[in-house]
């Protein structure tokens, strides 16, 4: 069996990309992994940015993790069907909030109806006129610097450029559907 050295050796333009190596539905039962992410309690945190015709757009997630300390980098994943993608796959800057127990309320509102997500004096315009969700435990306004999609999805790559630290609380966290707080240390 005679094989070229192009099959073996593809072209940068022939070769997969790791986006088009994830298959949707690789396992018929995706129970496991539901549950498995239900049972992990993860930190909630609130992403804003502005639509390019200045309207505030924003959403909950729990997907936020720190990059690097050295340049301060964080990233945030969000499904590109959000309603939110149009705004933050076209914008050059965000701010991710940091949630205690006492945001419960604007976490709440900021997962629901995102056509009254910016209804009520929760927030105000900020650095870059980028919506500012009150009272949280902190916010950092970040430059968007890589946007990789992956499947239906992308991760989000953001320089930290300023920010502020609010007033102390617990925890918010989700975990099995719910909002809670953390209790007993282990």
């Amino acid at each position: 069996m005679n094989s070229s050295p192009q099959s073996q050796n593809p072209t940068p333009e022939q070769a997969p990309r790791p986006s088009d190596r994830i298959e949707p539905d690789v396992t018929p039962d995706l129970t496991a992994f539901r549950q498995s992410f239900r049972r992990h309690a993860a930190g909630v945190a609130i992403i804003t940015a502005l639509a390019q015709d200045g309207t505030p757009v924003g959403f909950t997630a729990t997907s936020l993790a720190s990059l690097a300390a050295v340049p301060p980098l964080a990233t945030f994943n969000i499904a590109r069907s959000a309603s939110s993608w149009p705004a933050i796959s076209e914008t050059d800057r965000v701010v991710i909030h940091m949630l205690g127990v006492r945001n419960r309320a604007v976490a709440e509102k900021l997962a629901g109806d995102n056509a009254l997500r910016f209804d009520g004096d929760h927030w105000y315009p900020g650095p870059h006129g980028l919506p500012i969700i009150k009272d949280v435990t902190s916010w950092m306004v970040g430059r968007i610097v890589e946007r990789v999609s992956v499947h239906n999805n992308a991760v989000v790559v953001v320089q930290i450029e300023d920010g502020e630290v609010g007033d102390d609380d617990a925890a918010l966290l989700y975990h099995e559907r719910r909002y809670l707080t953390p209790g007993e240390t282990a």
